[in-house]
């Protein structure tokens, strides 16, 4: 028994000693955490050290004095087992509160040291980020002046050099940008010793030669727009424009086409807020001018830019209008489907070819109120009628400069001859498309003149020789949007009431180039030009200065006329000088004018019946002809 007592005490003894070694252990390894957050520089060293010198102390004497204490504990009896239970186990409690309190502490200031460590990261990635920022920005700067700086002119050796090769087109487009660039900011990005002619010289030369115009075209578009618009311009006229529709309401509703449509696999969308009737189509899993509604009528295939003549005309039911170029027929049924078939309309067409597409839309879409006729458009108020109509649709023919993204040929076509050309036509036209309308019309008097032209010889230079020629002004179109017409172009100078008319661009508005003018005739008379008044005050000033030696001449000639009545005194001298003096006379004063006899009133409305009847006549007979 004394040698069992003795071995208790000295387990309990044992067992009491490790507990503060063990706090030892884990205050060394606290100070080793606080040496590494104090120096986080050091490398792992101490920390391996300090890992081997556990490993190593693990297996020695306390742990295996405790263990065999706890075995020889557990072979005692029941009291003896009692009496040092308890004290082991206040020991163990001790120890745990010790250990789980320094544990807490550890969590607590671990957790402490990692906050601390995700916020300096945090703070070392946002400054890094900050820098590199900087630097890109830096970067981007330098990289801006070393191209400004470096970028140069060709010299003429690297031109002829290029011509002897075939074209570089991604150095053709480097360069064009690059031109524009320089063009933008002149003033600190020009070339020593270079001017703006220069510049603009290579760009007409580059852009030639990458996008195919000849070098008229390219020159009149430089003098219209500016160098960034002009090549947002080019590269609109590069991609070809949205597929449209106009819905026939004659025969259906947008809403229930538009769902017709989509049932049948085609994408599209309303065409705009200014259109009522107009579907943009994206993509169609079938032909969109096979469908059985396009075969019914339902529809029409039909540029934006087409229907923004026939809504500046704004037609009204049962008025009298003609459409003087009508082919192949989409303004023509526009105004039939506005005028719901009542009216009369005139759809005449030049081109005898173009005459079949013409009446196959008109029957297709159900027009009933078309009499189509074949005729030039200069000879229409002789065959209509002056001063007849309503409002007449002049859709003139032009360049096509407008829509050279359908036909690319125009680039290199056109010339001045052929612009100058499509100008007088044009104004032989719009003068016979004022004298068709009746001034005096309760509902209408206008004309609306248009074309797919962006060429102001083509546009406003027409308009204005209308307004010096008729009695005419230019009125609002009734369109919310578009470009105002020019009224001060280059050297030109026109009416200011041309800022009324529109223009449209494909890079602006999305749709081919486009003019749109409306004119109200004011009277059925012609006015007075200027020149008549011009010269009638020159022939007033020459009267006038003249008016002396007339004077002087007329006297000289009763003189001699009294004298040849006279009897013969002085013998033949007094007759040959007589007739010297009659030769002498100034050939003016025989020359009597004649006054121009103006037929009146009553012959002229004679006239107007019979050639109205006549017309009729011809009408009934082909419409005769037609139903047999």
């Amino acid at each position: 028994m004394v040698a069992a007592a003795t071995r208790n005490r000295k387990g309990r003894k044992s067992s009491q000693k490790p507990p503060p070694k063990k706090k030892q252990k884990k205050d060394d390894l606290f100070t080793v955490k606080r040496q590494k957050q104090l120096d986080p520089e050091d490398d792992s060293e101490e920390l391996t050290e300090v890992e081997s010198e556990k490993e190593v102390e693990g297996p020695s004497g306390e742990d295996e004095q405790e263990a065999d204490s706890l075995s020889e504990s557990s072979s005692q009896g029941g009291d003896d087992n009692d009496e040092c239970d308890d004290p082991l186990a206040g020991d163990f409690l001790q120890g745990s509160d010790e250990e789980d309190g320094d544990s807490e502490l550890d969590a607590e200031l671990g957790s402490d040291s990692d906050e601390s460590d995700i916020e300096k990261k945090s703070r070392a990635i946002d400054e890094e980020r900050v820098r590199e920022e900087e630097e890109a920005g830096a970067e981007l700067q330098l990289n801006l002046k070393e191209e400004s700086d470096d970028f140069r002119l060709p010299t003429k050796e690297e031109l002829e050099e290029e011509a002897h090769r075939p074209p570089d087109l991604p150095n053709l487009q480097r360069r064009i940008k690059e031109i524009v660039r320089v063009l933008t900011n002149f003033k600190s990005l020009r070339q020593d010793g270079k001017a703006r002619k220069d510049y603009m010289l290579q760009l007409k030369m580059d852009l030639c030669s990458y996008y195919g115009y000849n070098d008229f075209l390219i020159e009149m578009l430089v003098e219209m727009f500016p160098v960034v618009e002009l090549l947002e311009l080019i590269e609109a006229f590069e991609k070809p424009r949205p597929v449209c529709l106009r819905t026939n309401t004659l025969k259906t509703r947008r809403r229930d086409l538009a769902d017709v449509l989509l049932n049948r696999g085609v994408n599209l969308d309303p065409l705009s807020k200014w259109s009522k009737v107009g579907l943009v189509v994206y993509d169609s899993q079938v032909p969109i001018g096979a469908t059985p509604e396009y075969m019914a009528g339902h529809y029409m295939l039909q540029g934006a830019s087409s229907f923004l003549p026939v809504m500046a005309l704004a037609p009204q039911e049962k008025e009298n209008i003609v459409d003087m170029a009508a082919a192949p027929g989409g303004k023509t049924t526009y105004i039939a489907a506005l005028m719901k078939n009542t009216g009369l309309i005139h759809a005449n067409e030049m081109k005898e070819q173009r005459l079949h597409s013409l009446t196959a839309n008109l029957s297709r879409l159900g027009v009933t109120n078309t009499i189509v006729i074949n005729y030039d458009g200069r000879e229409l108020p002789k065959v209509l009628g002056i001063n007849s109509q309503d409002r007449v649709l002049l859709d003139a023919p032009c360049s096509g400069t407008g829509v050279i993204s359908k036909d690319e040929s125009v680039k290199s076509s056109k010339s001045l001859d052929e612009i100058q050309k499509c100008a007088h036509l044009q104004k032989q036209l719009i003068l016979a498309a004022i004298d068709l309308v009746d001034a005096n019309s309760k509902s209408g008097g206008y004309i609306v003149y248009s074309t797919c032209s962006i060429m102001v010889a083509e546009n406003e230079a027409v308009v204005d020789y209308a307004l010096k020629k008729r009695n005419v002004k230019v009125v609002p179109c009734g369109l919310e949007f578009g470009c105002p017409g020019f009224f001060r172009f280059r050297e030109h100078r026109f009416h200011p009431s041309l800022d009324k008319t529109r223009r449209f661009y494909p890079h602006v508005h999305n749709m081919d180039g486009f003019f749109v003018a409306k004119l109200k005739k004011i009277s059925n008379g012609k006015p007075t030009t200027n020149l008549s008044e011009s010269s009638e005050t020159v022939e007033q000033g020459v009267e006038s200065n003249g008016n002396a030696k007339e004077k002087d001449a007329r006297e000289n000639t009763k003189k001699t006329r009294k004298d040849v009545d006279k009897p013969e005194k002085n013998g033949n001298a007094n007759v040959k000088d007589a007739t010297k003096n009659v030769k002498e006379i100034p050939p003016s004063i025989h020359k009597k004018r004649k006054k121009r006899k103006f037929p009146s009133r009553e012959e002229i409305s004679k006239a107007r019946e019979e050639k109205r009847e006549a017309f009729r006549q011809k009408v009934a007979d082909k419409e005769h002809r037609v139903r047999k």
